[in-house]
């Protein structure tokens, strides 16, 4: 995909890491974007990538990766992947300040970063033919469960923006896709979900027969970006053959049931 550049956020990491990688096989060139220099410096010196540093809950920042990228061109795609949980308190008991940082990460930071760079993804639909918005959401913004509840919140306004966001921009050559993911197990999302606690995060999966990896996702996200230009997948929800919903996985071997059990 010579000439053509992606801005993936949450790029440190996870999702956003696998979606780098994937993008620079394909030829892309990619931009990744997050708070920790040392590991997207390390991403970069094994894809090729090129990385800006940026906390995106703060305004300076955005504005800053926008007139970084403005210096150098069009941008073709924008993979919004920042964002995270904190808790699974009931709403009654969960803390104020998690749920804050919940809807600063996980909404406004997905707002500021879209409102930046949307000029310069025009730029790049004229160049193109098409700019993509993926915006990475969750089954949470969809279905919600106990002890969900800011997270919940969050990604339903996720959900909600990224839908009045494509009928905004309906009329323009850009698609704006979101991508649901359910139980994806990556390094840090649980980890940081449970403040820290590796025993409480490693519990979520254990004995659920392969959930999702990061990289499971990436191929959605970049397969979305890889359709004919007039193909717009505006919702993807994707989750391991396990899991019904958040609150109904299957434990151990999956097997075929006789009839009547």
């Amino acid at each position: 995909m010579d000439g053509l550049r992606a801005v993936v956020t949450g790029a440190s990491s996870g999702i956003g890491e696998a979606t780098v990688r994937l993008l620079r096989s394909e030829g892309w060139d990619v931009v990744g974007v997050a708070r920790r220099e040392e590991r997207l410096r390390r991403l970069a010196d094994e894809t090729g990538a090129s990385f800006f540093v940026a906390d995106l809950t703060q305004q300076a920042d955005v504005d800053a990766l926008r007139d970084h990228l403005a210096e150098s061109g069009p941008v073709h795609a924008l993979v919004n992947n920042a964002g995270g949980a904190k808790g699974v308190d009931t709403v009654e008991a969960s803390s104020i300040e998690d749920w804050a940082w919940m809807l600063e990460v996980n909404v406004l930071a997905l707002k500021r970063v879209t409102s930046a760079l949307l000029p310069l993804l025009r730029r790049g639909a004229t160049a193109r033919g098409v700019a993509d918005i993926v915006n990475v959401t969750s089954i949470a913004g969809h279905v919600a469960y106990p002890g969900g509840g800011g997270y919940n919140a969050a990604k339903f306004a996720a959900h909600a923006l990224t839908e009045v966001l494509r009928l905004e921009l309906n009329g323009e050559p850009i698609r704006v896709v979101e991508v649901a993911p359910g139980m994806v197990r990556t390094d840090e999302f649980a980890l940081v979900r449970f403040g820290g606690d590796r025993a409480r995060a490693d519990a979520v999966y254990e004995g659920v027969p392969e959930p999702l990896v990061a990289e499971d996702i990436a191929g959605v996200i970049v397969d979305a970006m890889l359709k004919p230009r007039h193909v717009d997948l505006d919702l993807i929800v994707v989750k391991p053959v396990a899991q019904a919903a958040p609150h109904r996985v299957a434990k151990g071997e999956l097997r075929v049931r006789e009839s009547g059990d």
